[in-house]
């Protein structure tokens, strides 16, 4: 419902769609309008519309975490509630002797009250009230770090005794960590504070400047891929005790590798995405000057800036800093399968559902996060407050200032988790 200047108004935190019964019984006076982000005016404030949510939970850690990733824990696929979730973030502090890598347990987490009970609570101020029951917990573990971290990937292949983590470095250096000690940590009674000095388990410093992109192998254990911003891919091949980092790079961009992804299912294939508007796919089995295989050229109109691998079907989604996602057919690179022009800035995250092939999620610049179902084929634009929306939109979420990743929860169906400047955000729309 849209408010008059300077009073709050909902938040697009909303479904597009509406049910048909709905439509046919709501009379057109009465009929809420529905938000979409460009009627925000100066002044209004955005409250979140928590009929929209199964679930909505706000943390901040200590300094801003521009990268993060969900650990596959055990406790295996779970649907009720309360949930718990780990994950591992790398901050971005102003103070560059201040940055950390953060390992992060939030438990507790629950749907929205119901409406009457915030009602019935008392408003007396001077009333002691205990912490209530059903109130997020976050836990923290924290492991110092040279620098701002860039990017932060968790090795999918967790044992009994070892959890890897890989980092991206400003300062131009590849770590890989053992955070093990700190999840046992989480799971005791203390909540330490404290940022605990330790040694990477192994460290390359052959890059020639920092980068960013940064992916571990789903289908080969210790496998490690990352790119820098001079156009060099390294593979690290893992052995007993550390790594073996080659010196013969992918070098086939003609500018920063901003992102790689490993394919799902082929375990010597995997993709990448430059600031030459370039989207490449290698073969590992041959040599790097040859590895290169399919180069789709000005995939986008700009930067590519990431790139996330469908897990069960040959589908690739990009996104540029045109604000355009894209779609590509595996099968048929020579042109994109789908477009979509929502955002109005640059795309900044992209990932698919873990279990729904036809879903997948979206952050860009413009403070938003969309939700997409290839699932919904019509091509006709839906008409929403004189605004053409792509009728395979389904959600957006707002409320987070500069939102750079999001990422699904492997065990936790239709929960999704992003970082911004200000905070994170674990949610689970009624959309997905």
């Amino acid at each position: 419902m849209m408010g008059e200047p300077g009073e709050e108004m909902e938040e697009g935190k909303k479904q597009i769609e509406e049910t048909e019964d709905t439509e046919d019984t709501k009379d057109d006076n009465e009929a809420q309008k529905t938000f979409l982000p460009k009627d925000i005016q100066p002044g209004e404030q955005l409250t979140p519309d928590m009929s929209a949510y199964e679930m909505l939970h706000t943390f901040r850690t200590r300094a801003s975490c521009l990268s993060f990733d969900v650990l596959r824990d055990r406790l295996g696929t779970r649907t009720g509630y309360p949930v718990t979730a780990y994950m591992v973030a790398g901050t971005q502090a102003q103070q560059g002797n201040k940055n950390s890598i953060i390992v992060m347990k939030a438990s507790n987490l629950n749907p929205p009250k119901a409406e009457d009970a915030e009602e019935e609570k008392s408003e007396d101020e001077d009333e002691d009230e205990d912490e209530p029951l059903d109130k997020e917990i976050l836990k923290t573990a924290e492991i110092y770090h040279a620098g701002a971290v860039n990017r932060v990937r968790i090795c999918p292949h967790v044992t009994d005794t070892r959890t890897f983590v890989a980092s991206w470095s400003e300062k131009g250096k590849v770590h890989i960590w053992d955070i093990a000690p700190q999840l046992s940590a989480l799971e005791t009674e203390v909540d330490s504070k404290d940022v605990q000095k330790i040694k990477p388990l192994y460290t390359f410093g052959g890059h020639v400047e920092e980068g960013y992109a940064m992916d571990w192998s789903p289908t080969r254990q210790g496998y490690l891929l990352t790119g820098d911003c001079t156009r060099h891919i390294h593979m690290w091949t893992p052995r007993e005790s550390d790594w073996i980092v080659s010196q013969q790079t992918y070098s086939a961009h003609g500018s920063s590798v901003e992102d790689i992804q490993w394919s799902p299912n082929e375990e010597h294939v995997f993709s990448s995405c430059s600031t030459d508007k370039s989207i490449r796919v290698w073969d590992d089995r041959a040599a790097a000057h040859k590895a290169c295989m399919i180069t789709v050229p000005n995939a986008h109109e700009s930067d590519v800036n990431v790139i996330n691998w469908n897990r069960s079907e040959p589908f690739l989604v990009s996104g540029g800093d045109d604000g355009v996602i894209k779609i590509w057919d595996l099968r048929k690179l020579d042109s994109h399968a789908a477009l979509f022009k929502h955002h109005t800035g640059p795309i900044t995250s992209v990932e698919w559902h873990p279990s729904d092939s036809s879903v997948f999620g979206a952050s860009g610049e413009d403070n938003q996060v969309s939700l997409w179902d290839l699932g919904v084929e019509s091509s006709e634009a839906l008409v929403i407050n004189d605004t053409e929306v792509p009728p395979q939109l389904l959600f957006i979420h707002q409320g987070q200032e500069e939102i750079k990743e999001l990422h699904w929860h492997p065990h936790i169906e239709g929960v999704l988790i992003t970082t911004s400047l200000d905070n994170f955000n674990i949610f689970k729309t009624i959309s997905v």
